[in-house]
């Protein structure tokens, strides 16, 4: 036998053997998601949860904004995106056939490098719309002192920080601003992406929270676990009942409840700006929305795909009440499982 036939004897028995332990092996399946930099701390948490229990599903995640997350799946190039803000009926009529769920909620913080101040910073809603307009520009102002009696300000220059990309937790914070200000509604409005009157753009919560910190004097709006992860205070907000509340998982949920009867009719209802009815409510909260493409064609993948968020909206709920996300009521739950139970391959039903 002449060595170029050994050779070749030798290679072709090792592709042989490499093909028998790929075909014995387990079938890896790889999930991918992008969108919403504010339930990126959760999401991580149920990647690893619902992976140690399927090690051969790998999911990967992309924090890279709701508004790059709804892109990802209008073009196809994700399994699922995730979004603060819902879709509207006119944005899934220019896409293919989604559904779309809240999978958590939680609360828009407004942070502040302010490290001479002890305790949490008072603002009522006029203040923080007067900041983000531009008409409050120092700390010192006494629109800021009425909302903080008994507290030694400093006469420093307001710095404004926001989000520089399409995000899903500005159009939450944009939403606020225009249900407490006319002003705001008539001159900047709502939306994933605004024309902001004054500020510095962060890109992502990310992007923000560094931001603020190289600022002194700086003010923004992140997702709670940014804020706590990075020692950053957040304040104390002013509710239509006349009571500051701190961002909390149990505001959050007061916020929810107070909208009971308008989510169980559709749950892209916001919760900003709860009624005087709720005194616990914290008034910027926000519902985080899955996005996903009602059909398929790897039954496999959508299978686990479907496991997935079926994880997120059951066991998975207490990893989001440890990173301070609010649980989901039993309603939404339910309406959750409903659309899940749309999802197809190939137009076959899943299991």
């Amino acid at each position: 036998m002449t060595k170029r036939i050994v050779v070749a004897s030798l290679v072709a028995t090792v592709a042989l053997s490499l093909t028998a332990c790929k075909s014995s092996g387990p079938k890896t399946i790889s999930l991918i998601g992008a969108g919403s930099t504010f339930v990126y701390p959760v999401m991580t948490r149920w990647e690893q949860g619902f992976m140690q229990a399927h090690p051969d599903v790998h999911i990967n995640y992309q924090s890279i904004g709701s508004g790059g997350g709804i892109q990802q799946v209008k073009a196809g190039t994700v399994d699922f995106g995730a979004s603060d803000a819902p879709l509207t009926d006119a944005q899934m009529a220019e896409m293919k056939p989604v559904i779309q769920f809240p999978e958590s909620a939680g609360p828009v913080c407004i942070t502040y490098n302010l490290p001479e101040l002890k305790d949490p910073l008072q603002l009522s809603a006029d203040v923080v719309t007067g900041i983000f307009l531009g008409k409050i520009t120092n700390w010192g102002d006494k629109a800021i002192a009425a909302d903080n009696p008994g507290v030694k300000l400093p006469k420093e220059a307001i710095v404004v920080v926001h989000r520089a990309e399409s995000s899903g937790t500005t159009a939450a914070f944009t939403t606020y601003l225009s249900a407490v200000s006319a002003e705001w509604k008539t001159k900047v409005g709502a939306g994933k992406s605004v024309a902001w009157p004054v500020g510095l753009g962060g890109k992502g919560n990310e992007g923000v929270t560094g931001q603020l910190k190289q600022a002194p004097g700086a003010i923004g709006y992140v997702e709670l676990a940014y804020a706590q992860e990075n020692n950053l205070p957040v304040a104390k907000i002013k509710n239509l009942a006349g009571s500051y509340v701190a961002p909390s998982t149990a505001s959050t949920t007061a916020a929810i409840n107070a909208f009971t009867t308008q989510l169980s009719q559709d749950p892209r209802t916001p919760i900003v700006n709860p009624p005087a009815t709720a005194p616990d409510a914290y008034p910027i909260s926000t519902l985080t929305f899955l996005i996903i493409p009602k059909d398929g064609p790897d039954k496999d993948k959508r299978q686990a795909l479907k496991n997935f968020m079926q994880y997120i909206v059951t066991d998975g709920q207490a990893a989001a009440n440890d990173l301070h996300y609010a649980p989901l009521p039993d309603g939404v739950k339910q309406f959750d499982q409903q659309q899940l139970n749309l999802l197809t391959a190939d137009g076959q039903p899943l299991q």
